[in-house]
């Protein structure tokens, strides 16, 4: 299991739902962190909290579906942190339900594509070539299993895609100590998986973290954070290690 006491994540999304477990469980390792939100003042408690724990936390702000925001919080990283270690890309946008599914409007598109996708995409591209200079990376990208519902067709869209992307770059990384992963942390109740979800958001760690804590150069797999629900986390990252080094790991449940 990797060690990442010392070490600093990107947490996306990070003021609540799977980003806030996730910056707990995190701390809880002694990993450092830097917490991202919309806005400072989302992860003011969370980041009072969590320096509790004796780690160094930094808070960072973007609006996510706007590029130049982006760019500037990546600048921003950089300056006040030697390196970024690991990314949990977990931040994404949901439009609204559209029951009818043939007029859903083109900015939900663009929307869920610009946050989903092309943000996860700018970071991925900025801070993966340092992650391969330093010989150590882990990314992991969070997808969704949501399927034959084209009332949210635009968010399925924007998740298929982002699960393409790390298909695609996942063979480039190979030998280089940088790992790119998925993450389905299952549905969940939050603001955007609503209260009628069958599982509760503490159900999504530690799956949420294992890929980042494996070091046996697993990449371009789909990992439910739900099938470690109540481990801890050593007993998970151990379970992960069966999972096949298979580029199409996806869940066959999810192409059917």
């Amino acid at each position: 299991m990797v060690n990442v006491q010392g070490k600093y994540a990107l947490i996306t999304g990070a003021s609540r739902g799977v980003g806030k477990q996730v910056a707990l469980c995190m701390a809880d390792l002694g990993c450092n962190l830097i917490l991202h939100s919309r806005e400072l003042s989302h992860t003011k408690e969370l980041k009072a909290e969590l320096e509790k724990k004796g780690i160094k936390v930094f808070a960072v702000q973007a609006e996510l579906s706007k590029a130049d925001q982006v760019q500037a919080m990546l600048q921003e990283i950089d300056g006040i942190v030697p390196q970024v270690d690991i990314i949990f890309n977990n931040a994404a946008v949901m439009t609204k339900h559209c029951l009818d599914f043939w007029n859903v409007p083109a900015e939900d598109y663009r929307l869920s594509f610009e946050i989903n996708v092309i943000a996860i995409v700018l970071i991925c591209q900025h801070f993966g070539p340092k992650m391969i200079a330093n010989g150590f990376g882990r990314i992991l990208n969070t997808t969704s299993g949501i399927r034959k519902e084209p009332e949210l067709a635009a968010y399925s869209a924007s998740k298929a895609a982002l699960t393409k992307y790390v298909q695609d770059i996942a063979p480039k990384l190979e030998g280089t100590g940088v790992t790119m992963n998925l993450l389905d942390p299952g549905w969940l109740r939050t603001n955007m998986g609503g209260p009628n979800a069958p599982n509760a958001v503490e159900s999504s760690i530690p799956g949420a973290v294992v890929p980042a804590l494996l070091d046996n150069g697993i990449s371009g797999c789909w990992f439910s954070a739900q099938d470690y629900t109540g481990m801890t986390v050593q007993a998970a990252v151990e379970k992960a290690k069966s999972v096949k080094n298979d580029l199409l790991c996806i869940p066959p449940e999810y192409l059917k």
